[in-house]
Protein backbone atom coordinates (compact mmCIF):
# COMPACT_ATOMS: atom_id res chain seq x y z
CA UNK A 1 0.00 0.00 0.00
CA UNK A 2 2.75 2.46 0.92
CA UNK A 3 4.81 1.27 -2.13
CA UNK A 4 1.67 2.64 -4.21
CA UNK A 5 1.12 5.46 -2.95
CA UNK A 6 4.64 6.34 -3.12
CA UNK A 7 4.61 5.43 -7.16
CA UNK A 8 1.46 7.35 -7.25
CA UNK A 9 3.11 10.53 -5.88
CA UNK A 10 6.24 10.42 -7.89
CA UNK A 11 3.82 9.55 -11.32
CA UNK A 12 2.25 13.25 -10.39
CA UNK A 13 5.46 14.46 -9.77
CA UNK A 14 6.75 13.53 -12.78
CA UNK A 15 3.73 14.62 -14.71
CA UNK A 16 2.73 11.15 -15.66
CA UNK A 17 -0.61 9.36 -15.10
CA UNK A 18 -1.07 5.91 -14.38
CA UNK A 19 -3.20 3.39 -16.34
CA UNK A 20 -4.79 0.91 -15.05
CA UNK A 21 -6.97 -0.70 -18.23
CA UNK A 22 -6.25 -1.52 -21.65
CA UNK A 23 -4.70 0.50 -24.22
CA UNK A 24 -7.64 3.26 -25.65
CA UNK A 25 -8.20 2.82 -28.96
CA UNK A 26 -6.57 5.73 -29.63
CA UNK A 27 -3.23 4.60 -28.70
CA UNK A 28 -3.82 1.33 -30.54
CA UNK A 29 -4.32 3.40 -33.86
CA UNK A 30 -1.10 4.97 -32.92
CA UNK A 31 1.21 1.79 -32.64
CA UNK A 32 -0.98 0.35 -35.78
CA UNK A 33 0.31 3.51 -37.83
CA UNK A 34 4.18 3.69 -36.31
CA UNK A 35 4.52 -0.18 -37.05
CA UNK A 36 3.00 0.38 -40.63
CA UNK A 37 5.90 2.92 -40.90
CA UNK A 38 8.23 0.25 -39.97
CA UNK A 39 7.29 -2.11 -41.75
CA UNK A 40 7.73 0.12 -45.00
CA UNK A 41 11.16 1.21 -43.72
CA UNK A 42 12.48 -2.88 -43.29
CA UNK A 43 10.80 -3.46 -46.71
CA UNK A 44 12.81 -1.00 -47.90
CA UNK A 45 16.16 -1.97 -47.01
CA UNK A 46 15.51 -5.03 -47.78
CA UNK A 47 15.02 -3.90 -51.57
CA UNK A 48 18.03 -2.07 -51.25
CA UNK A 49 20.39 -4.62 -49.81
CA UNK A 50 19.02 -7.26 -52.60
CA UNK A 51 20.04 -4.74 -55.24
CA UNK A 52 23.33 -3.94 -53.68
CA UNK A 53 24.05 -8.02 -53.44
CA UNK A 54 23.72 -8.80 -57.03
CA UNK A 55 26.51 -5.78 -57.40
CA UNK A 56 28.69 -7.62 -54.90
CA UNK A 57 27.90 -10.68 -56.20
CA UNK A 58 28.99 -9.73 -59.90
CA UNK A 59 32.42 -7.78 -58.37
CA UNK A 60 32.48 -10.73 -56.48
CA UNK A 61 32.70 -13.51 -59.38
CA UNK A 62 34.87 -11.17 -60.97
CA UNK A 63 37.37 -11.44 -58.68
CA UNK A 64 37.48 -15.19 -57.85
CA UNK A 65 39.80 -16.03 -61.21
CA UNK A 66 42.29 -13.58 -59.71
CA UNK A 67 41.69 -15.24 -56.25
CA UNK A 68 42.64 -19.04 -57.64
CA UNK A 69 45.87 -18.34 -58.21
CA UNK A 70 46.53 -16.79 -55.59
CA UNK A 71 45.49 -18.95 -53.05
CA UNK A 72 47.79 -21.64 -54.70
CA UNK A 73 50.74 -19.43 -52.83
CA UNK A 74 48.47 -19.11 -49.60
CA UNK A 75 46.27 -22.26 -49.32
CA UNK A 76 42.56 -22.39 -49.71
CA UNK A 77 40.87 -20.86 -46.73
CA UNK A 78 39.34 -23.20 -43.12
CA UNK A 79 36.46 -22.03 -41.05
CA UNK A 80 37.36 -20.80 -38.50
CA UNK A 81 35.26 -22.41 -35.85
CA UNK A 82 37.20 -25.34 -36.45
CA UNK A 83 40.53 -24.02 -36.67
CA UNK A 84 43.72 -25.25 -35.27
CA UNK A 85 46.11 -22.38 -34.29
CA UNK A 86 49.08 -24.91 -32.47
CA UNK A 87 50.57 -24.62 -36.36
CA UNK A 88 50.81 -20.66 -35.64
CA UNK A 89 53.95 -18.73 -35.74
CA UNK A 90 55.05 -16.93 -33.29
CA UNK A 91 54.34 -13.36 -34.43
CA UNK A 92 50.98 -12.95 -36.36
CA UNK A 93 48.73 -10.21 -37.57
CA UNK A 94 45.27 -11.16 -37.48
CA UNK A 95 42.78 -8.90 -39.83
CA UNK A 96 39.56 -9.03 -38.66
CA UNK A 97 37.05 -7.88 -41.51
CA UNK A 98 33.78 -6.66 -40.21
CA UNK A 99 31.06 -3.78 -41.37
CA UNK A 100 30.91 -0.30 -40.85
CA UNK A 101 27.05 -0.51 -40.63
CA UNK A 102 24.65 -2.65 -38.42
CA UNK A 103 21.15 -3.82 -38.83
CA UNK A 104 22.49 -6.76 -40.42
CA UNK A 105 21.56 -9.79 -38.01
CA UNK A 106 25.06 -12.02 -36.83
CA UNK A 107 27.19 -11.40 -39.51
CA UNK A 108 29.40 -9.57 -36.98
CA UNK A 109 28.78 -10.98 -33.87
CA UNK A 110 28.85 -14.50 -34.90
CA UNK A 111 32.47 -13.73 -35.80
CA UNK A 112 33.51 -11.58 -32.90
CA UNK A 113 32.64 -14.66 -31.25
CA UNK A 114 34.65 -16.94 -32.70
CA UNK A 115 37.73 -14.53 -33.08
CA UNK A 116 37.54 -14.37 -29.04
CA UNK A 117 37.46 -18.02 -28.68
CA UNK A 118 41.01 -18.19 -31.35
CA UNK A 119 43.07 -15.54 -29.57
CA UNK A 120 42.02 -17.29 -26.47
CA UNK A 121 43.69 -20.25 -27.82
CA UNK A 122 46.55 -18.01 -29.14
CA UNK A 123 47.12 -16.33 -25.24
CA UNK A 124 47.09 -20.02 -24.06
CA UNK A 125 49.49 -20.95 -26.39
CA UNK A 126 51.99 -18.56 -25.49
CA UNK A 127 51.44 -17.30 -29.21
CA UNK A 128 52.01 -13.70 -29.86
CA UNK A 129 50.16 -11.47 -32.25
CA UNK A 130 48.79 -7.83 -33.28
CA UNK A 131 44.75 -7.50 -34.23
CA UNK A 132 44.04 -4.93 -37.38
CA UNK A 133 39.91 -4.35 -37.38
CA UNK A 134 38.32 -3.46 -40.61
CA UNK A 135 34.72 -1.74 -40.01
CA UNK A 136 33.62 0.01 -36.87
CA UNK A 137 31.16 -2.99 -35.56
CA UNK A 138 34.16 -5.43 -35.21
CA UNK A 139 36.03 -2.74 -33.17
CA UNK A 140 33.15 -1.84 -31.14
CA UNK A 141 32.87 -5.29 -30.27
CA UNK A 142 36.55 -6.17 -29.33
CA UNK A 143 37.93 -3.17 -28.24
CA UNK A 144 36.92 -4.18 -24.41
CA UNK A 145 39.41 -6.65 -24.23
CA UNK A 146 41.77 -6.29 -26.82
CA UNK A 147 42.46 -2.71 -27.33
CA UNK A 148 46.34 -2.77 -26.32
CA UNK A 149 46.37 -5.50 -29.23
CA UNK A 150 44.75 -2.80 -32.05
CA UNK A 151 47.24 -1.77 -34.52
CA UNK A 152 45.71 0.97 -37.35
CA UNK A 153 41.84 0.00 -36.95
CA UNK A 154 40.30 1.19 -39.82
CA UNK A 155 36.91 2.83 -40.21
CA UNK A 156 34.33 4.57 -42.82
CA UNK A 157 35.70 2.58 -45.31
CA UNK A 158 34.35 3.73 -48.73
CA UNK A 159 31.75 1.08 -50.45
CA UNK A 160 32.37 -0.55 -53.08
CA UNK A 161 35.38 -1.77 -52.63
CA UNK A 162 38.35 -1.38 -55.26
CA UNK A 163 41.68 -2.80 -55.49
CA UNK A 164 43.49 0.16 -54.98
CA UNK A 165 42.04 0.71 -51.31
CA UNK A 166 43.46 -3.00 -50.88
CA UNK A 167 46.54 -2.28 -52.54
CA UNK A 168 46.72 0.81 -49.68
CA UNK A 169 45.81 -2.00 -47.28
CA UNK A 170 48.59 -4.43 -48.06
CA UNK A 171 51.27 -1.69 -48.46
CA UNK A 172 50.15 -0.57 -45.08
CA UNK A 173 50.29 -4.41 -43.32
CA UNK A 174 54.08 -4.94 -45.02
CA UNK A 175 55.94 -1.81 -43.44
CA UNK A 176 56.17 -4.36 -40.38
CA UNK A 177 57.68 -7.71 -40.67
CA UNK A 178 55.21 -10.88 -39.47
CA UNK A 179 55.61 -14.28 -39.71
CA UNK A 180 52.26 -14.86 -40.74
CA UNK A 181 49.45 -12.34 -41.82
CA UNK A 182 45.65 -13.81 -41.40
CA UNK A 183 42.96 -12.55 -43.01
CA UNK A 184 39.43 -13.27 -41.13
CA UNK A 185 36.00 -12.61 -43.02
CA UNK A 186 32.77 -14.15 -44.02
CA UNK A 187 32.97 -16.19 -47.22
CA UNK A 188 29.70 -16.08 -49.18
CA UNK A 189 28.11 -19.29 -49.68
CA UNK A 190 24.52 -17.94 -51.25
CA UNK A 191 21.96 -15.60 -50.26
CA UNK A 192 20.73 -17.51 -46.75
CA UNK A 193 24.14 -18.66 -46.12
CA UNK A 194 27.61 -17.44 -45.16
CA UNK A 195 30.74 -19.49 -42.90
CA UNK A 196 33.26 -17.52 -40.84
CA UNK A 197 36.46 -18.31 -42.83
CA UNK A 198 40.64 -17.57 -42.46
CA UNK A 199 42.67 -17.05 -44.26
CA UNK A 200 46.85 -17.75 -43.96
CA UNK A 201 49.47 -15.12 -45.64
CA UNK A 202 53.16 -16.08 -45.05
CA UNK A 203 56.12 -14.12 -46.40
CA UNK A 204 58.10 -15.79 -49.23
CA UNK A 205 61.15 -14.82 -47.69
CA UNK A 206 62.58 -15.56 -44.39
CA UNK A 207 65.75 -13.85 -43.62
CA UNK A 208 65.73 -15.92 -40.17
CA UNK A 209 65.77 -19.31 -41.65
CA UNK A 210 69.20 -19.99 -41.65
CA UNK A 211 68.10 -23.99 -42.84
CA UNK A 212 67.58 -22.44 -46.42
CA UNK A 213 69.59 -19.11 -46.24
CA UNK A 214 67.31 -17.64 -49.61
CA UNK A 215 69.43 -14.17 -49.17
CA UNK A 216 72.50 -16.13 -50.48
CA UNK A 217 70.27 -18.35 -53.21
CA UNK A 218 68.95 -15.92 -54.85
CA UNK A 219 70.15 -12.48 -56.57
CA UNK A 220 69.08 -8.93 -54.92
CA UNK A 221 66.71 -8.50 -58.24
CA UNK A 222 65.14 -11.88 -57.31
CA UNK A 223 64.74 -11.05 -53.57
CA UNK A 224 62.54 -7.14 -54.12
CA UNK A 225 60.47 -9.78 -56.62
CA UNK A 226 59.50 -12.04 -54.36
CA UNK A 227 58.44 -9.38 -52.18
CA UNK A 228 56.53 -7.47 -54.66
CA UNK A 229 54.75 -10.89 -55.36
CA UNK A 230 54.17 -10.74 -51.78
CA UNK A 231 52.55 -7.70 -51.49
CA UNK A 232 50.79 -8.60 -54.73
CA UNK A 233 49.23 -11.94 -53.48
CA UNK A 234 48.51 -9.87 -50.09
CA UNK A 235 46.11 -7.48 -51.86
CA UNK A 236 44.59 -9.78 -54.02
CA UNK A 237 43.65 -12.13 -51.39
CA UNK A 238 42.99 -9.32 -48.82
CA UNK A 239 40.49 -7.42 -51.93
CA UNK A 240 39.04 -10.88 -52.74
CA UNK A 241 37.63 -11.23 -48.97
CA UNK A 242 36.36 -7.67 -48.77
CA UNK A 243 34.08 -8.56 -51.69
CA UNK A 244 33.15 -11.79 -49.80
CA UNK A 245 32.46 -10.03 -46.62
CA UNK A 246 30.59 -7.81 -48.64
CA UNK A 247 28.60 -9.98 -50.38
CA UNK A 248 27.72 -11.52 -47.12
CA UNK A 249 26.75 -8.58 -45.19
CA UNK A 250 24.16 -7.31 -47.60
CA UNK A 251 23.00 -11.36 -47.36
CA UNK A 252 22.89 -10.97 -43.65
CA UNK A 253 21.40 -7.67 -44.32
CA UNK A 254 18.36 -8.54 -46.47
CA UNK A 255 17.36 -11.65 -44.27
CA UNK A 256 17.62 -9.53 -41.23
CA UNK A 257 15.00 -6.75 -43.05
CA UNK A 258 12.95 -9.73 -44.42
CA UNK A 259 12.70 -11.23 -40.51
CA UNK A 260 11.71 -8.19 -39.32
CA UNK A 261 9.10 -6.88 -41.70
CA UNK A 262 7.43 -10.29 -41.27
CA UNK A 263 7.50 -9.57 -37.57
CA UNK A 264 5.90 -6.00 -37.82
CA UNK A 265 3.27 -8.09 -40.32
CA UNK A 266 2.57 -10.26 -37.28
CA UNK A 267 2.38 -7.06 -34.70
CA UNK A 268 -0.07 -5.14 -37.24
CA UNK A 269 -2.16 -8.22 -36.84
CA UNK A 270 -2.43 -8.43 -33.39
CA UNK A 271 -2.85 -4.90 -32.61
CA UNK A 272 -5.67 -4.54 -35.34
CA UNK A 273 -7.10 -7.37 -33.71
CA UNK A 274 -6.85 -5.35 -30.33
CA UNK A 275 -7.91 -2.93 -31.71
CA UNK A 276 -10.65 -4.26 -32.97
CA UNK A 277 -12.17 -5.73 -29.49
CA UNK A 278 -12.14 -2.62 -27.54
CA UNK A 279 -14.32 -0.49 -30.75
CA UNK A 280 -16.49 -3.26 -30.07
CA UNK A 281 -16.34 -3.37 -26.56
CA UNK A 282 -16.76 -0.03 -26.50
CA UNK A 283 -19.65 0.19 -29.19
CA UNK A 284 -21.58 -2.42 -26.94
CA UNK A 285 -21.22 -0.29 -23.55
CA UNK A 286 -22.86 2.87 -25.78
CA UNK A 287 -25.05 0.64 -26.61
CA UNK A 288 -26.17 -1.10 -23.65
CA UNK A 289 -25.83 2.42 -22.20
CA UNK A 290 -28.69 4.08 -24.57
CA UNK A 291 -31.01 0.65 -24.01
CA UNK A 292 -31.15 1.40 -20.16
CA UNK A 293 -31.72 5.01 -20.02
CA UNK A 294 -34.57 4.55 -22.95
CA UNK A 295 -36.20 1.72 -20.19
CA UNK A 296 -35.46 3.99 -17.42
CA UNK A 297 -37.49 7.02 -19.78
CA UNK A 298 -40.27 4.45 -20.58
CA UNK A 299 -40.37 2.86 -17.20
Amino acid sequence: MIDTMFSARRAALWGFSQVRCFATEKQLRSRISATKNIAKITKSMKMVSASKLRGDTARLNSANPFQGWAETLTGKEKDLETLDVTDFPQKNLIIVLSTDKGLCGGVNSIMSRMVKQMLSKLDNGGKGYELMVMGEKGRAQLRSLYSSKFVNPITDRQAPYSFDMACCFAQDILQNDYDAIHIIYNEFKSAIKYVPSIKTIVPLLNPNDASINEYHVYPRKHQETLLNLLEYTLATQLFHSLLENAASEQSSRMGAMENATKNAGEMIDKLTLQYNRARQARITTELIEIISGASAISG
